[in-house]
């Protein structure tokens, strides 16, 4: 079953990146671009057909995928004011009175004239019209942001399905029995150095336990006041310690009545506010209050109305979006887990080999178990590897966007910036400033690729020596 959920993670993040690259190719064939190569994954080709002008295959290193367009990176010439261009026939120099620009020399200078020479030379005068840089801006932005909300659309369906077949928990009022905590041991010191090993037979039932209570069962009264939220719960119980309690609750459709008698706890004290209480040497204060062992959650209910899904879809975007705009701070506390003792944050990133594990963690049982501590069931199982496949593509769609080449949402803010230029110039009547001349970002963009395969490289380290654990 572990190999099952790591095959499913595998070939959904294949089937992903397929069609992220399909959202890509469609619209730039659609708008007359010119595509030598539809490729999935990186590195050696194991298998590749030619169709057309496009060759279409599967790479080794199935980390990503590329669409090749003939035009990425405009002609120097036609980086400036194209006014002195515009009559000047495909394939032919454009004729100018103004001296030519000064020649740069560096290394930068030649990686960049480099690129520069590399695209023109996969584009023939033939392929001119047809060269991605002299699409307009919105067929731009169309070609580029189609494989993130390809992503996006896949993640929907998904959630979708799921939300469809299973359906999505709906908090109702009221307060549920979570979990029951089946024996009580005394503690001389810190919560932290509590025995948490396995109940036995000489240990004390915890007054839940003993008296009954079950996961699932609901509250109905405590003490003979009904409880409508989970925060009446503690609340009912704190001031009766040592105190026999009526509790009320529903099961399996009929109400039952158990007498539970919390025991004393030592806990800290709040205040009104609900901070901790200090005592004049500035240590927290403490109370007396009862414990059951119990822990309350609101009743759910299985909506499977597809109206739930734009909300699911949002939500997980959200989170997502919310680990991206932290991502360095992320990755330097993963950096601390992985070379210290600092514990790995369960919401934190991973790499593909932890999302891997995770899933096989999830298949085969081992990662979560039911209320009564055996494994989930398997359809349960199923409906988390498929959510873990719909917040795989979310994160696709959300990364994808970082204004940063070689990024998709790069070249969106390239032909964005282009656009503004061109307006400004128009409004102003100047001469048109000509194509953005991407190839100049380079630099950046070989800086942004080291910086992303150096955080690839420490989250498949991190996930390998201490891996996220659900």
């Amino acid at each position: 079953m572990y190999l099952l959920g790591v095959l499913f993670v595998v070939v959904g993040i294949g089937v992903s990146i397929a069609l992220h690259e399909i959202g890509h190719l469609l619209p730039a064939k659609k708008f007359g671009v010119k595509c030598t190569q539809y490729m999935v994954g990186f590195g050696p080709t194991l298998w590749s057909r030619t169709k057309g002008e496009t060759e279409y295959g599967i790479k080794a290193i199935p980390l990503g995928g590329y669409v090749r367009m003939v035009g990425m990176f405009p002609p120097a010439e036609e980086t400036s004011s194209r006014s002195r261009a515009s009559a000047v026939t495909v394939g032919e120099s454009p004729e100018t009175d103004e001296s030519p620009r000064p020649q740069r020399s560096g290394r930068w200078a030649a990686m960049i004239e480099d690129a520069r020479n590399a695209s023109l030379a996969e584009m023939t005068p033939e392929d001119r019209p047809r060269a991605f840089y002299r699409l307009s801006t919105p067929k731009k932005i169309i070609v580029m942001l189609g494989g993130p909300v390809m992503n996006l659309l896949l993640a929907t369906l998904v959630l979708g399905g799921i939300v469809l077949f299973n359906g999505v928990a709906v908090a109702q009022p009221g307060a549920q029995v979570a979990s029951v905590v089946q024996c009580v041991r005394p503690v001389e010191g810190p919560a932290s150095t509590a025995d948490r090993s396995p109940c036995t037979a000489a240990d004390t039932p915890s007054p839940a336990a003993a008296a009954g209570l079950r996961p699932g069962d609901t509250f109905v009264s405590i003490g003979g006041q009904p409880v409508t939220d989970t925060s009446e719960v503690a609340t009912l119980i704190r001031p009766h310690a040592d105190q026999p309690l009526e509790f009320v609750v529903e099961r399996d459709g009929q109400q039952l009545t158990l007498t539970v008698t919390p025991i004393p706890n030592t806990v800290p004290q709040l205040g009104a506010d609900g901070q901790f209480v200090h005592e004049a040497d500035g240590s927290i204060a403490t109370t007396t209050a009862g414990y059951i062992g119990v822990g309350s959650a609101p009743p759910v209910a299985m909506d499977r109305s597809l109206s739930q899904v734009p909300s699911m879809v949002w939500m997980v975007t959200e989170r997502t979006a919310a680990i991206v705009f932290t991502l360095p701070q992320r990755i330097y506390e993963v950096g601390q887990a992985a070379f210290g003792s600092a514990p790995r944050d369960a919401e934190g990133p991973m790499s593909v080999v932890g999302v891997g594990r995770v899933a096989g963690e999830v298949s085969s049982g081992m990662a979560l178990q039911g209320p009564d501590g055996t494994a989930l069931p398997i359809s349960d199982r199923v409906v988390m590897l498929w959510s873990l496949l719909g917040s795989l593509n979310i994160a696709l769609f959300v990364f994808n966007l970082i204004p940063l080449l070689p990024l998709d949402g790069g070249h969106v803010a390239g032909a964005l910036w282009e656009s503004i230029k061109r307006g400004f110039a128009r409004v102003t009547k100047r001469p048109d400033p000509g194509y953005v001349d991407v190839a100049k970002a380079l630099p950046l963009t070989y800086g942004v690729a080291i910086v992303l395969i150096s955080m690839s490289v420490l989250l498949i380290y991190a996930d390998i020596v201490k891996p996220i654990r659900l």
